[in-house]
């Protein structure tokens, strides 16, 4: 009986103890969701990357709530009789305890079509944003090459398409001149707003002070854009060609114009080539450029990986970003990057994690 009675006790402790279940699940639940959704956006988007490749249709499903309800239920109940000691029954103790542990986690799906699928992966990113990138650490010789199609006339390299080519050397020349700069802090940019109200985005170099070997990357990247070399400050806008020489003009890249050209970089199986389910590979020289062009790698094979950084299957074939080629990482990272800067549905279109416990 006394073992009987320690065991209720016990019970009963361990359900008081359970009673606020509420502060020890938000450590788990926020990591774990927030693992989770990472996981499967990297997932997501190689698969549509791959699909791109394939000439296959891409979709964007976004998680738009995680609602998961804990619930926790116990009671203990003690009976008994006692009977006088000339009682044939003799005395009598019964004991029980019950309890349930519920978690019920209903997750919300919402796929990006229409009207925005259109402003998020369609539409090219805002040369501001470009800029802004650069100014907050990201390198240009990372940058331009994926995001920028052409500056002042000197065109990047293309992959696919009818457009396909491998970049005048100017570009690359260019990238190499502008990363030394953005190195030493030369380079700079600020938005400023017009009598019109209008914003404007300049991009100016600092010119007091400069080491030789700066200040003849400056005077080069002037010829090179056509620009007015005694002039610190420059306008920068959307477009082909500038209008005078005091103007940077951008052509943008959407992102799914971005995912395409890092489609086409993708190393397919042969037999795939063979068999027409997709193209060859563009070959471009091994030299320098070639180097900035190509930013990332995507490793393919029939069997899966056990060191990945992000993986997935199609087609029957595994394809996956190595954990150990830092270069591809910080390239995937930064296209999830631009995802979120082209992102136009508002804090309603944020994962929303609502966990009820108690």
């Amino acid at each position: 009986m006394n073992h009987r009675l320690f065991m209720a006790a016990v019970t009963m402790f361990w359900l008081i103890g359970c009673s606020h279940l509420g502060p020890q699940t938000v450590p788990r639940d926020r990591f774990d969701y927030n693992t989770a959704i990472a996981d499967s956006w990297k997932d997501q988007t190689l698969l549509n990357i791959v699909k791109l490749r394939y000439a296959d249709m891409p979709l964007f499903v976004e998680v738009a709530s995680v609602v998961s309800g804990y619930t926790l239920e116990g009671s203990v109940n003690v009976g008994g009789t006692v009977s006088s000691s000339t009682a044939v029954q003799g005395d009598f103790l019964s004991m029980g305890t019950t309890g349930k542990y519920t978690d019920r986690p209903t997750i919300t799906y919402a796929p990006i079509t229409g009207a925005k699928f259109n402003e998020s992966f369609m539409t090219p990113i805002p040369p501001k944003a470009i800029l802004f990138l650069l100014q907050s650490g990201w390198p240009v010789d990372m940058v331009f090459p994926i995001v920028v199609d052409s500056i002042n006339g000197l065109r990047s390299r293309i992959s696919a398409g009818v457009s396909k080519r491998l970049g005048d050397p100017g570009f690359y020349r260019l990238i190499k001149l502008l990363r030394k700069t953005q190195n030493s802090g030369t380079m700079s940019m600020r938005v400023i707003k017009e009598n019109n109200e209008k914003e404007t985005t300049v991009l100016f170099f600092h010119r007091k002070n400069l080491n030789p070997e700066i200040a003849d990357a400056l005077r080069e990247i002037n010829e090179l854009l056509g620009l007015d070399i005694n002039r610190q400050e420059t306008k920068v806008t959307y477009g082909l060609l500038p209008r005078n020489n005091q103007e940077i003009a951008m052509i943008t890249r959407s992102t799914l114009q971005i995912m395409i050209n890092l489609a086409t970089q993708i190393d397919v199986p042969p037999e795939h080539v063979t068999d027409g389910r997709t193209v060859p590979t563009f070959a471009a020289s091994e030299g320098a450029d070639e180097k900035i062009g190509r930013l990332i790698q995507v490793n393919t094979g029939p069997d899966k990986p056990e060191n990945s950084f992000t993986t997935v299957k199609y087609d029957g074939h595994w394809f996956w970003i190595d954990k150990r080629d830092f270069r591809s990482k910080r390239t995937f990272a930064f296209l999830m990057i631009i995802f979120s800067l082209m992102e136009t549905g508002g804090k309603e279109g944020l994962p929303l994690v609502t966990i009820p416990a108690g």
